[in-house]
């Protein structure tokens, strides 16, 4: 059940913010974000150990024009590929952020992942991709603040999920923090502590004191009681304006633990 919230405000010093929460099995194995690709060192993400891929990449820009680029993955529904011709949407991600490289997929290369969605963010503008077997669906997300979830931009998506509680989680989760970040002074993040450049929206990143097992929670836990344990295992706050882009990472998000992550391409 990963969440995005995007905030688009094209008057404002940093006018694209995104938060975005990873829900997973969390004995899946991963790396927190860093420069993973040696074949493309500009680029930052967190790795999943399992697939190789990432569910969200940033490429910080060059500083010549060619501005931050941020894309965040989250898992569709609808027909699946076929497992023989399948490729993880891990990759998806990375090729997004590659100038132009997702704009090259064509119907038969796409009917190789399984359903998605995903946010394509620049300081410029925001798109949505929505792929569940049919027809690419890309939109452009408007001023103001929209909600992307596992049922789609908004949990309107053609093909939704069949599961009651699931549905009735998203819409939960959606409703309360785009209440509570409508609400809250909006940051521009710049220099500073991580507290400091977030600002209100930090302790609703860390959850708002919502139990793990609340319907709503942005950081939830659940025992599936067969060994297998589902929840939020990491949070991203990412800010995309003109001078670049600023990327706050927490994998222990619960706990308030953040780190600054280092966008500087590795030499």
């Amino acid at each position: 059940m990963c969440t995005a919230f995007i905030s688009i405000e094209p008057t404002s010093a940093v006018p694209v913010l995104l938060l975005s929460v990873r829900d997973e099995y969390v004995g899946r194995q991963w790396l927190p974000p860093d420069h993973h690709w040696p074949s493309s060192p500009d680029l930052v993400g967190g790795l999943d150990l399992v697939a190789g891929g990432t569910w969200l990449a940033v490429r910080p820009g060059d500083g010549s024009g060619d501005g931050p680029a941020v894309a965040c993955l989250l898992n569709g529904f609808g027909p699946a590929a076929d497992p023989h011709a399948r490729l993880s949407r891990g990759g998806l991600p990375l090729l997004a952020v590659t100038e132009g490289g997702f704009d090259r997929l064509d119907r038969t290369d796409l009917e190789r992942y399984d359903p998605f969605h995903l946010v394509l963010a620049r300081p410029t503008g925001v798109r949505v991709l929505s792929w569940g077997g049919g027809e690419l669906v890309d939109r452009a997300l408007p001023t103001g603040l929209s909600v992307v979830v596992n049922d789609g931009l908004e949990g309107r998506a053609e093909n939704r999920t069949t599961s009651r509680r699931a549905r009735l989680m998203m819409a939960a989760r959606a409703v309360h923090f785009r209440a509570r970040l409508a609400a809250a002074v909006r940051p521009e993040p710049g220099a500073g502590s991580t507290r400091q450049a977030w600002g209100e929206w930090l302790p609703l990143a860390c959850g708002d004191g919502l139990e793990l097992d609340d319907r709503a929670a942005l950081i939830q836990r659940r025992d599936f009681g067969d060994g297998r344990i589902w929840g939020s295992t990491s949070i991203s706050l990412l800010a995309l304006g003109p001078a670049g882009a600023r990327y706050d990472f927490s994998a222990a998000p619960s706990e308030g633990q953040w780190q600054r992550v280092d966008l500087a391409a590795e030499r």
